[in-house]
């Protein structure tokens, strides 16, 4: 019984690229009290693997987080499938507003303590008591409100390259950062302002809405599917668009665009950018933002130091990533003191 991978990325990218079927990419998560994570894993991956289903899942006894690819011509079959499991059933799917033939390679279903590290413990507070989610439409009118005040619930490196008109973005790494950063900055204002709060798809928000009321906070509000719902609906029902941007996403894509504005800057050379790519240095990895011109002059590296790496062997630039000290960099996220222009 098959319960990993068996192709690489490299090689599932040219069966994708020899088959050309169209694909959808989604996301969806839902909690719920999951008694024997492994076990569902290996039941979902079973499943999805003979559906050709790529992504990367997260399960835990809190309950599961998903980025998926699936074949457009087996969606039905992959939605009958989530129906038919009880806390999934009629679960909201969050379509991508820009699709990819790769934006998944392989299929990861991961068993974790928590599908998001929030660092919060659950049992200090009533997690089911969220706050009140917002469609489109009610998200445009309550952000109006000059009594409200809309938080940013992504990490520094996604709401750079966009973001809510008039949000608080705070200046952050981690979704676990953000929490007590903007308990503290909005700490007199837990009786008298509206706290709206949005996310890429919305998971952040649901454990975030129900920890602020927890901690004081009287009116709490939640954009109902994030960022990505949020596109759907305002193309669907003709609104007003109030996000301007780029919405980053955590597969090959790093990012959907929704309006044309482009209000981040190339941390090379500052020109307008905000397209995000990894440093082609394996040992380095660094996430950062770079336009094509400097993509085409540094080899896709994110400084001189890493270019020279890039032109040894193989053998040698493995030797250079040995140790626990030469780990990579990703998760500095463009926070490097090498890119002159990082925010």
């Amino acid at each position: 019984m098959q319960l990993y991978n068996t192709l690489s990325a490299k090689e599932r990218a040219t069966l994708l690229e020899e088959a050309g079927e169209d694909r959808l990419t989604l996301s969806f998560y839902q909690y719920a009290k999951i008694g024997n994570p492994e076990l569902f894993r290996n039941h979902l991956f079973i499943a999805w693997d003979e559906l050709n289903v790529l992504g990367r899942i997260y399960i835990a006894k809190e309950g599961i987080n998903a980025q998926l690819s699936v074949p457009a011509n087996t969606f039905a079959e992959f939605k009958s499938f989530l129906d038919g499991i009880c806390f999934l059933e009629k679960v909201r799917l969050n379509i991508a507003v820009e699709h990819d033939l790769k934006s998944f390679l392989k299929l990861k279903v991961k068993v974790r303590n928590k599908i998001v590290a929030d660092g919060l413990n659950d049992e200090s507070f009533d997690v089911r008591n969220k706050g009140v989610h917002l469609d489109a439409s009610k998200f445009n009118e309550l952000i109006e409100d000059p009594d409200t005040v809309l938080v940013d619930m992504r990490n520094h490196y996604e709401s750079e390259i966009g973001h809510f008109k008039n949000a608080i973005t705070p200046d952050v790494d981690t979704f676990r950062d953000s929490l007590d950063v903007i308990e503290d900055q909005l700490k007199d204002h837990k009786d008298d302002k509206k706290l709206v709060m949005y996310c890429t798809g919305g998971i952040r928000c649901e454990k975030a809405s129900a920890y602020y009321k927890h901690k004081g906070f009287k009116n709490v509000f939640q954009l109902e599917g994030g960022i990505i719902e949020y596109a759907r609906q305002v193309e669907n029902k003709g609104l007003e668009n109030k996000f301007i941007g780029k919405n980053f996403v955590f597969d090959r894509r790093r990012g959907e665009r929704i309006t044309k504005d482009i209000i981040a800057q190339c941390h090379q050379c500052g020109a307008a950018c905000d397209a995000h790519t990894n440093c082609a240095n394996e040992a380095c990895h660094l996430l950062f933002i770079q336009c094509e011109d400097c993509k085409t002059k540094m080899e896709a590296c994110c400084s001189s130091d890493c270019q020279e790496v890039i032109q040894m062997s193989y053998e040698e630039q493995k030797k250079l990533r040995e140790g626990t000290n030469n780990s990579n960099k990703i998760f500095k996220k463009g926070r490097s003191e090498k890119l002159k222009f990082k925010k």
